[in-house]
Parts: C-alpha cells; structure tokens; sequence
C-alpha cells in the first residue's frame, strides 16, 4: 500500500496508463505490449486494498489475475497474441487461461474507473454510493445473490473520500481525467 512511503499511487497509476495510451495512439498497429500493461495493472492493485473488506475479494482475484499476465509477459509478446494463443488452444472460456484472467483484470480496470468517476460527480465525504454504483455496473452482473448481498454488506464500512486519498497518500488537490 502507498500509505506513508511517499509514493503518489494515483499519479503513478495515470502515468503508466497515459505512456500505454501513447503507444496504442502512436502506432500503426496499436499493438499494446503485456509487460507494460501488467506492469501498469499491478500499479492499481493498492486501491482494492484501501477499499476494505468489501473489496477484498476483488483484490485477492485481481492480484492474482495480474500476476499471471506477469508470468504470461515473460513469453508472449503483446495482448494481441496472448489471445490468439487462448483461442488456437480453444482455451478461451476456460478458468485460469491467459484470455479470461485479462478479461477479469479488466473488470478490474473498468471498476476503478467507474469509482473514481462517480467520486468526481458525488457530493460529500462517503464512498458509499460511488462504490455501490461502480460494483452494480461492472461485477454484479457476474456475481450470484449471495456475493453481491456480502459487498452490500460491505459497503457500510468503507472508508471516507478523505481516508482514500490519504491511504493513497494523496493530498486531493490531484485532478484525475477520464477519456
């Protein structure tokens, strides 16, 4: 976690992201390395841990996801070929393979997104409604009644905007931009 070690874990997590954004706009072929992109994906890791509980899960499987496209890095080349691999293999669909852990690491992305969004859009100091709002547009939908009833439960003892950014070693006057 980035808590007291000096790090800027949002600026480092926007850096990374922006350098990826470069090269798929810079290229012909837009073809995005998977040893940066872990590398950048890893980078996110801490704000699942800041969540609390409620996201606990969330960050055991996005860990866990990440470190795989880690060791996946060391001998494919691109995304682009990650997948192909997966669907030569026909091994798409099938739990643990290279293609389905980069889609759960994008969920992953996507709800980091989606939370930071709806903080910028939410008055107030709790993290309650962005959360939920972010968890109900990109994990519920795959998750059972029982999971989704537990991050409910959840929710209630997330920290403040204030404890996030301070865990984050932020000091909230970052401005953070969606595309």
């Amino acid at each position: 976690m980035a808590e007291g070690n000096g790090d800027k874990t949002l600026r480092k997590i926007a850096e990374a992201f922006k350098d990826l954004a470069n090269v798929v706009t810079d290229s012909q072929s837009a073809e995005v390395k998977v040893s940066p992109f872990s590398h950048a994906c890893s980078l996110v890791s801490p704000l699942f841990g800041c969540l609390g509980v409620a996201f606990k899960f969330a960050e055991m499987d996005y860990v866990a996801k990440v470190n795989d496209l880690v060791e996946a890095s060391k001998c494919v080349q691109n995304l682009q070929s990650l997948i192909e691999l997966d669907v030569q293999a026909n091994t798409v669909r099938k739990g643990g393979s290279h293609t389905r852990n980069l889609l759960r690491v994008k969920r992953g992305l996507d709800m980091v997104r989606v939370l930071f969004e709806q903080i910028l859009v939410t008055e107030g100091n709790s993290l309650r409604n962005p959360a939920s709002k972010a968890y109900e547009q990109v994990f519920a939908p795959h998750h059972g009644w029982a999971i989704r009833k537990a991050v409910s439960v959840g929710m209630y003892v997330l920290p403040t905007k204030e404890q996030l950014l301070k865990k984050l070693n932020e000091d909230g006057k970052c401005r953070i931009k969606f595309a």
